[in-house]
C-alpha cells in the first residue's frame, strides 16, 4: 500500500478515536449530571453532540474518499464499511448522552427520589466495554471484541433490577411517578448505549476475524 492510503486509514482511525473519546465523556458527563444534580454538567453533554454529529460526517466522508480513489481490496473495503458503522453507533450512544442528560435536568427540579448506586454502575460497565471495543478495532484484537459482547447482558440485569425498584415506589404513591419514570428512561438510555457497543463489538470482531456472531443465539 502506498503511503497516502497508510496516511488516510490512519486518519480515518484517529477520527474514531476522537469520536470515541468525545462520546465517553458524554455519557460520563451525563451519568454524573444526574447523581451529582448538576445542570453545568447536563449542559456540557449537550453543547459537545454537535462536535460528535460533525465527526460522524467527517468519518463517512473519509471513507467515501478512500473507496473512491484508492479502488481497494476486499479487507479495505470491509475496513471502510464498518468504519463507517462504528461512527454510526458512536453517534447513537451519544444521542443516549443526551437523552440521559435533558432528564437529568428534568430530576434536579425536584426533590431526590432515590439513591442511584446501580445507574452509574451500569455506565461505568459500558464506558468499559466502549472502551474495550475500539481498543480491539485500533490494535486488530477480535478476541478483545468478542469478550465485550456477553457483558452486555450484564448491563441488562443492572437495568431490569433498576425497573423493579422503581416500578414498586410507582406502586408506593402516585408522587414518586414522574421522577421514577425519568430514572427508567436514564437507565435505559444507558442500557440502549451499550446495546451499541455491543454492535461495534461484532462488527470489529467480523473485520479481524472474518466471522460474522451478530444474531447468533446466545450473542
Amino acid at each position: 500500500m502506498s503511503h497516502p492510503f497508510e496516511a488516510q486509514l490512519a486518519h480515518i482511525r484517529e477520527t474514531l478515536l476522537l469520536m470515541s473519546t468525545l462520546t465517553d465523556r458524554s455519557l460520563s458527563l451525563a451519568v454524573r449530571a444526574v447523581v451529582e444534580r448538576d445542570n453545568s454538567l447536563a449542559d456540557l453533554v449537550e453543547a459537545s453532540d454537535g462536535e460528535i454529529d460533525q465527526l460522524e460526517v467527517a468519518v463517512d466522508d473519509l471513507v467515501v474518499t478512500y473507496m473512491a480513489t484508492h479502488g481497494p481490496i476486499a479487507r479495505d473495503s470491509r475496513m471502510m464499511l464498518i468504519a463507517s458503522k462504528i461512527s454510526s453507533s458512536l453517534e447513537r450512544i451519544a444521542d443516549q448522552a443526551t437523552t440521559i442528560a435533558r432528564r437529568a435536568r428534568a430530576l434536579n427540579q425536584e426533590p431526590p427520589l432515590i439513591a442511584v448506586e446501580d445507574i452509574p454502575a451500569m455506565a461505568t460497565l459500558t464506558q468499559e466495554m466502549l472502551q474495550e471495543a475500539i481498543t480491539s478495532f485500533v490494535e486488530g484484537r477480535y478476541e478483545l471484541a468478542q469478550a465485550v459482547i456477553p457483558r452486555d447482558k450484564e448491563v441488562d440485569e443492572l437495568n431490569r433490577r433498576i425497573a423493579k425498584k422503581l416500578i414498586n415506589l410507582m406502586i408506593e404513591s402516585p408522587d414518586n411517578v414522574n421522577r421514577a419514570v425519568h430514572l427508567m428512561t436514564i437507565a435505559k438510555a444507558i442500557e440502549r448505549a451499550a446495546d451499541h457497543v455491543q454492535n461495534i463489538a461484532e462488527e470489529v470482531f467480523y473485520l479481524f476475524s472474518g466471522q460474522d456472531i451478530r444474531h447468533e443465539p446466545g450473542a
